[in-house]
């Protein structure tokens, strides 16, 4: 029952990340959306998947989304560019998406079911040496398109400095 009410209100947090005008808002909405999925593998008990998500989604990823509104100058209040007007071809879009992802997953996992009675088979350290010997280089990868976003955001921000007109050149 817990699981399902996180679940809703981690929805109810990501619905209101996409459907603000203000940028901030959605920046901090996505915070707790990050959160939520953070709570729900904790409910998992998956802790270490859950702190991985915490220290890299909502420490990081958040962390830098504000860092380039601050840069660039978003505006505060309401946005109107946040709005382009494809709001029913986007929700028929996500509609289409997550009934693909839901018939996905329910087929994939049709048979296999988790005793909770019984203690997890896994340990923190299975889970951190699968995760860090194969995605490695996915993860690094991240971090320099992170990087990259971040000295772009700098760049954009910087005003051209005015040219000097000298006396007597045009």
């Amino acid at each position: 029952m817990v699981f399902v009410l996180v679940g809703l209100a981690t929805f109810g947090a990501a619905l209101v990340t996409v459907t603000t005008k203000q940028l901030v808002h959605a920046a901090l909405w996505l915070v707790a959306a990050l959160g939520g999925v953070a709570v729900e593998y904790l409910l998992l008990t998956a802790e270490f998947i859950a702190w991985v998500q915490v220290l890299i989604y909502v420490g990081s990823v958040v962390v830098l989304l504000l860092f380039g509104l601050m840069l660039t100058k978003a505006p505060i209040g309401p946005s109107p560019d946040a709005d382009s007007g494809n709001r029913w071809l986007a929700l028929g879009v996500a509609l289409v998406s997550a009934a693909t992802l839901v018939t996905l997953v329910v087929d994939a996992f049709r048979t296999t079911w988790i005793d909770l009675r019984t203690s997890a088979e896994g340990s923190t350290r299975l889970t951190g040496e699968a995760l860090f010997r194969g995605w490695v280089l996915p993860f690094e990868a991240l971090s320099v398109l992170l990087l990259a976003a971040l000295v772009g955001a700098i760049v954009l921000s910087r005003k051209a400095a005015p040219e000097k007109k000298q006396e007597g050149q045009r």
